[in-house]
């Protein structure tokens, strides 16, 4: 699994789909390339200081590394936008809703692509 780091990845994740939980959104995009699972990381000012963006930013790599690999999509995209909440929720509930978000954003990804397949036939 590798990191998203430039700008312009993060941009194209964020028009993508995403689904919301107490402690982070998450947020995937299929590429049409055949490279790896790529992971970014992001917390905004308003969610406090330096240091505490830091510990936000570290639980959710952890939530990542202890997630099962092939939960998430191959040759997609995903961004973990951190919330506030992230400092104080317990861990194992965090990781039990990152599963989930996973699950959900492969029901919305299942869903968008029977309507395209549905679109393209009536065309």
């Amino acid at each position: 699994m590798e990191r998203l780091r430039q700008r312009a990845d993060f941009l194209a994740v964020a028009a993508s789909l995403r689904v919301n939980a107490p402690a982070f959104v998450l947020q995937q995009r299929h590429r049409d390339d055949t490279g790896p699972v790529r992971v970014g990381f992001t917390v905004t000012k308003k969610n406090g200081t330096a240091p505490e963006r830091n510990r936000i930013k570290r639980r959710l790599r952890e939530l990542v590394k202890r997630v099962d690999p092939l939960s998430m999509r191959a040759h997609s995209d995903y961004v973990l936008v951190g919330r506030r909440n992230a400092l104080t929720r317990d861990f194992a509930t965090m990781l039990d809703d990152l599963r989930s978000a996973l699950h959900r954003l492969e029901r919305q990804s299942s869903k968008t692509a029977t309507s395209k397949i549905t679109a393209a036939k009536t065309t």
